[in-house]
């Protein structure tokens, strides 16, 4: 699965996360992957629609010279373990259909995706689509900074410490665990709250959370906005890339001072 190096026959396929939105937290070997392939394949969220991830990497890559496939992920949320929308299934195959016809060609396909692309990434969308039509295509996983990552950075933070215990949530998770995670866990990462901020509030209110969470909407994009006090996030229309992390320790740093001899 990492072999880098494809067969005559097929071209090879490169899932490439490209961090969170600063250009610059993008890795050497992304660029270098990106640089290399000649077509890329980029997620939209409708179709002919902008793709966040080829934003970011063309400000390290160019794109020009290069062929894009410009493939349509629709948001609609997946639950795993339940039967996939039949329009999802359609989009998904059509998008692995495209690809395939450049690898069938022996050309290298890059898709670039936000983030990482191990972590609720449409890249695993595609790449089962592809394999049970290809399986012989050599695929490479290039992993990226995580926006929960570039969320605690931004704040001179952890995300976990000594024995936290760290839960990441998805924007798909609706049910009543919510609440036993936030009271029973020592750190929460919830990704895209931004339909359910004002939810979220009240809940982290009720639990006396509220003072350890804060809120990143378009980490490392223009117009990042931090709300270290989410209650000044209520009632904002937030963008679809906000984080937020929440921490119920505090680092204990030892005030006790050992006398040295001299």
């Amino acid at each position: 699965m990492s072999n880098e190096h494809p067969t005559p026959s097929t071209g090879h396929l490169y899932l490439v996360g490209v961090g969170p939105g600063d250009p610059e937290l993008m890795t050497y070997k992304a660029v270098r992957i990106l640089s290399e392939s000649r077509v890329w394949a980029v997620p939209t969220a409708k179709n002919n629609g902008l793709s966040s991830a080829q934003e970011i990497a063309e400000q390290m890559v160019p794109a020009k010279e290069r062929t894009i496939l410009s493939l349509c992920f629709p948001m609609k949320k997946v639950y795993l373990g339940q039967e996939t929308d039949d329009q999802l299934l359609t989009a998904w195959r059509r998008s692995a259909d495209e690809v395939i016809l450049h690898l069938d060609r022996g050309e290298d396909v890059a898709f670039p995706t936000l983030g990482d692309a191990t972590l609720y990434s449409t890249a695993f969308y595609l790449l089962p689509m592809i394999q049970e039509l290809r399986p012989q295509t050599p695929v490479t996983v290039v992993p990226g900074i995580t926006a929960m990552a570039a969320c605690a950075a931004s704040q001179s933070s952890p995300l976990a410490l000594g024995n936290d215990v760290l839960a990441v949530v998805p924007e798909a998770f609706e049910d009543e665990r919510l609440r036993d995670i936030l009271t029973t866990l020592d750190a929460v990462v919830l990704m895209k709250v931004h339909k359910r901020i004002d939810v979220l509030i009240d809940l982290l209110e009720e639990l006396g959370m509220c003072d350890r969470a804060v809120l990143t909407e378009r980490s490392g994009l223009p117009g990042e906005r931090v709300f270290t006090d989410i209650r000044q996030a209520r009632g904002h229309k937030l963008h679809y890339f906000s984080t937020m992390v929440i921490r119920k320790k505090k680092v204990q740093v030892s005030n006790e001072i050992d006398a040295i001899a001299v």
